[in-house]
């Protein structure tokens, strides 16, 4: 039978409702009965004793936020009577950490297809890449798109064209009325096409991804630079085969920083780099050669086959996104126990978005394996929350409206609930913004919580699959890095199908244990990599790419 409410830790002083309670129903839990003064939505929480003003409140066994005025047992924690806290950190406080990995007998041998690398890195897909060293060159980036997408294959199908062409069609006989009447295409109508084959030449390129952005010049000297590590990062990601660089000429990221950031994270580096900048001639003759170079190489490219692969191969990033009240307790966790198993077998994973970390930040200090990589830690959280701070925007102000709507009332619950995806594996690695993921393990990852520069920044640290757990929603893909999207709830699995891959509401229904549910995942992970399935951001061609702009305009 389904559970109405949940203790997620023994030392909490909160209980989180599973269902809507209506304000005068009583609970009755682990002995005791509470009486609910005030309803309380599914997903929030109510606390287990009375509390005055300043006491703490306990969530996941740590120190979430102060009651700002009483509260009341069995009444519910609020943006108005309960304010972000959480406990201070540092390296003197520092303590052993032990961990027992789970049993991964029957992981330990297991395999994908994956494209295998001259540098000895597997890639789970084989893209080529076409990247802008600056924003002037965006729209030529976006000719090649269209020249190459439509004739090999790769372009999205035309529904809405053919839709706005239907009505163009009644407009131009004067039938207003129909198109009036019109009704939108049903989601499982439109998703039966993007699940028919398409027949493309190049059988082994899982496609031509073309990026764009608004940075390369005008910016920080800081700025473009980072950008340019960024772009090394995509490039020397296992998932790419080679990339075409469109240049200007003049602007602050040159074609001639490229290669020094490759060879710093990859000195075995070995792919094609095809660059051309615009103002050595005329536009035509610089994407007119860009074509027939770049054809070439993908033929290229195409020779190369899946092969079988150990799955320590793979680097497995972990983020959340629009995230509800269930994420720390359904969805989170999967990729906690997901991410324990492939390091227990030799994998990398990547635990990334450090203002979600806010509240945590000392059990995973304990958990790193050398004070070293603990002092990094500490630095970049402290680094990267003064500069939140000093512009008015401090890490107690990252929940959102969806969150705090759905049960996230302050930033230290948000947090300690998203640290459950990075399991309980010792921190091998804390990583900076682009910086590769080499060590075998759970690396941290510094970058922001928002969603797509954060999957922006795993894949330039070498992840080629991202999990990304929801509760509310969210489309997010990424260009070279396949992107599923882990629903933390059945209802939102249900609502957007054409969005969710994997659905963690068993655990909330009470039909399925964390680990099983986590064990079909990496079913699915394993059949992902193997290009046996695409996920739905892949299908709908959600190529999201957002660089992180640490400076300032100039």
């Amino acid at each position: 039978m389904q559970h109405q409410v949940l203790k997620v830790h023994p030392a909490d002083n909160v209980i989180v409702a599973l269902r809507n309670f209506a304000s005068g129903e009583q609970v009755d839990f682990e002995g005791e009965t509470y009486e609910l003064p005030i309803g309380v939505g599914v997903k929030h929480k109510f606390v287990t004793e009375d509390l005055q003003k300043g006491d703490a409140v306990t969530m996941y066994g740590v120190r979430v936020g102060r009651a700002m005025q009483p509260i009341r047992k069995g009444e519910p924690i609020t943006t108005f009577n309960l304010k972000h806290d959480a406990e201070p950190y540092s390296i003197d406080k520092k303590q052993p950490y032990s961990w027992q990995p789970p049993d991964v007998t029957d992981w330990q041998n297991r395999t994908f297809l994956g494209y295998h690398r001259t540098d000895g890195q597997v890639g789970t897909a084989n893209y080529w890449l076409v990247i802008p060293l600056v924003f002037c060159e965006n729209r030529n980036i976006l000719i090649l798109k269209d020249a190459f997408e439509r004739e090999l294959g790769y372009s999205q199908p035309e529904i809405y064209r053919d839709q706005v062409r239907e009505m163009l069609h009644l407009y131009q006989h004067g039938d207003m009325a129909t198109v009036k009447k019109m009704q939108p295409f049903a989601d499982p109508s439109i998703m039966n096409v993007f699940s028919k084959p398409v027949e493309r030449p190049f059988k082994n390129i899982d496609g031509i991804k073309f990026l764009t952005h608004e940075m390369g010049c005008g910016g920080t000297r800081q700025d473009s630079e980072a950008l340019c590590g960024l772009f090394a990062g995509f490039i020397n990601n296992p998932n790419v085969a080679g990339v075409t660089v469109l240049s200007l000429g003049c602007q602050h990221t040159q074609a001639s920083m490229l290669e020094p950031e490759i060879r710093k994270r990859n000195p075995k580096f070995n792919k094609p780099i095809l660059v051309y900048e615009q103002q050595d001639g005329t536009e035509y003759a610089m994407l007119s050669t860009a074509v027939r170079e770049t054809f070439l190489a993908i033929a290229e490219a195409n020779k190369l086959e899946r092969q079988p692969a150990p799955i320590s191969k793979l680097t497995v990033g972990l983020k959340c996104g629009g995230s509800d009240g269930f994420s720390g307790l359904s969805a989170n966790p999967v990729l906690g126990h997901l991410s324990d198993i492939l390091v227990g077998v030799g994998g990398k994973t990547v635990l990334a978005e450090f203002p979600e970390l806010c509240g945590v930040e000392q059990e995973l200090i304990n958990r790193t394996t050398s004070d070293e990589k603990a002092q990094k830690f500490i630095t970049l959280m402290q680094d990267y929350s003064a500069k939140a701070e000093a512009v008015g925007s401090g890490f107690d102000m990252n929940p959102s409206p969806g969150n705090i709507r759905d049960g996230l009332i302050t930033d230290a619950i948000k947090s300690a609930g998203a640290a459950k995806k990075g399991g309980m594996a010792p921190v091998a690695d804390v990583l900076n913004y682009t910086e590769p993921a080499v060590a075998p393990g759970l690396s941290l990852l510094c970058t922001p919580g928002n969603d797509v520069e954060a999957t922006t920044g795993m894949a330039g640290s070498g992840t080629n699959v991202i999990l990304f757990t929801t509760g509310l929603g969210t489309p997010t893909g990424n260009p070279i890095c396949p992107v599923v999207k882990v629903a933390t709830n059945t209802a939102l699995a249900n609502r957007m199908p054409d969005v969710i891959d994997f659905d963690c509401g068993p655990i909330i229904e009470g039909t399925q244990t964390i680990e099983q549910n986590a064990e079909q995942l990496l079913e699915y992970v394993i059949k992902l990599a193997s290009g046996e399935v695409q996920t739905k951001a892949q299908q709908l061609g959600q190529d999201d790419f957002i660089p992180w702009k640490r400076g300032v305009s100039l």
